[in-house]
């Protein structure tokens, strides 16, 4: 059958929809990215905040016209949103064949052939059941680089987040199965692996008992073929001394780490159900850039979280303006039923959150400019990721950034480079959060 797959969401999302793929082509079905030529369409969704919903909605009401008029025989949603509304989903919505939740996304063949024959089964199981893992990948990233998740379900508990109760408690992936992935993904030509989860500090905590990340990253980091491993998702007080060595003495491990803090106001965080005060970030952030100085830091914010009065949100920009983070996103806060936060009283109205959003923003963006001038001159390795078309340029990443979210590195050379290439640049300008640079005379292929 020639099935159109859509993945929605977060990249621990998109491991899943590989591995589906990976399922559904060893059973001979093949894909397609054009919705009038599809037998079957998988949507893949996400309802971590309401616009994630709304995009995964839309998505499934679109395939749903399709099936109507005929053009797709079946139609199958899995993965966040099909696990917390299922029962909606399957009531206004009933051109949606079956659904798979979140841990039963090794039914997807499955789910093909019931509907196939005539038959509708959904196959939702318990948020906390067993994980599904060692599935052959098809890899959607382009080659040159893969997520690797390492673990499923978060046992932290934010007032504001719903991720526990469609994904589960925390759960590791076996270490041996982690590293077997990875030497194969990286015998298929990936050399960026970028490890993911909904917390990848406290790795192998719940199968070890301790926290188990370094030695993992030292297994990671013996694999040949592998150039880059990028670290996303750490939690602050999660962060210890012996991680903090461990990425600064393997060679392989980008100076980059991605730590969402989601505030600086100790009233807010300690509403939000966070681990960490004011104090203990400063503490961290102070040890990370003493130790590696190069280090580039990311994080996440939320603005017009309940209760968030004026006074928060501008100790809060003091808070980023002085600290600098060289990445910062912010989401508004979002409502999410059946989260604590949503009961709270003081909800912040949505013009204000926004305002909030975009005051921060601006301030990041202005902190991005002056990083970015400051890059002016350097020699940095870069990754190549494609060529720009018609021109002489090609489009590359630095260590400071990870795929999809950060900036880019423009580079102009009549050279012939290919995509996944490493080479030596020396930045000679930027362009907002983006680099310009042109290869040195010495350059690695």
């Amino acid at each position: 059958m020639k099935i159109l797959f859509i993945s929605l969401g977060c990249d621990k999302n998109l491991v899943d929809t590989e591995m589906m793929l990976g399922m559904l082509a060893e059973k001979g079905h093949t894909f397609t990215d054009d919705e009038t030529e599809a037998e079957a369409a998988v949507i893949n969704t996400c309802c971590f905040i309401g616009d994630a919903k709304e995009e995964s909605i839309n998505t499934i009401l679109e395939m749903a016209e399709l099936k109507k008029n005929g053009q797709l025989k079946a139609l199958i949603v899995a993965g966040c949103l099909a696990q917390r509304y299922k029962d909606e989903i399957q009531t206004e919505i009933p051109e949606v064949d079956e659904i798979l939740g979140t841990m039963a996304i090794d039914a997807v063949t499955a789910a093909i052939d019931e509907v196939s024959a005539g038959e509708k089964h959904n196959h939702i199981t318990d948020p906390d059941a067993a994980l599904v893992y060692g599935k052959h990948r098809s890899v959607t990233t382009g080659g040159h680089f893969a997520y690797l998740k390492i673990a499923e379900g978060c046992d932290k508990r934010c007032t504001y987040c719903i991720i526990p109760k469609v994904r589960g408690n925390y759960r590791s992936v076996p270490m041996e199965v982690l590293e077997k992935e990875a030497r194969e993904l990286a015998e298929g030509g990936v050399k960026e692996l970028i490890l993911v989860a909904q917390e990848t500090t406290v790795y192998g905590k719940d199968i070890y008992g301790e926290k188990m990340l370094p030695q993992l990253l030292h297994r990671l980091c013996a694999i040949p073929g592998l150039y880059w491993i990028r670290i996303l998702y750490c939690y602050p007080e999660e962060i210890t001394d012996e991680l903090i060595e461990t990425i600064k003495t393997e060679p392989k491990i980008c100076h980059y780490l991605d730590m969402p803090i989601q505030h600086a106001s100790d009233r807010i965080l300690k509403q939000m159900g966070r681990r960490t005060d004011q104090a203990e970030l400063r503490e961290r952030i102070g040890r990370l850039r003493e130790e590696i100085p190069d280090i580039c830091l990311r994080t996440t914010l939320i603005s017009g979280f309940p209760g968030e009065t004026q006074e928060d949100h501008i100790e809060l920009y003091n808070f980023v303006d002085e600290l600098e983070f060289d990445r910062l996103g912010v989401f508004t806060y979002s409502q999410e039923e059946g989260t604590p936060a949503a009961r709270m009283e003081n909800q912040v109205p949505q013009e204000v959150k926004e305002d909030r959003q975009a005051e921060l923003m601006e301030l990041q963006q202005e902190i991005a400019f002056e990083k970015a001038e400051n890059m002016k001159g350097k020699t940095l390795m870069a990754m190549i990721e494609g060529r720009v078309d018609g021109e002489n340029a090609y489009v590359a990443r630095t260590y400071k950034d990870a795929p999809n979210v950060d900036g880019l590195l423009f580079i102009n050379t009549t050279r012939e480079l290919l995509t996944g290439d490493f080479v030596k640049v020396r930045i000679t300008g930027s362009y907002e959060y983006d680099l310009i640079g042109e290869l040195e005379d010495e350059f690695t292929e």
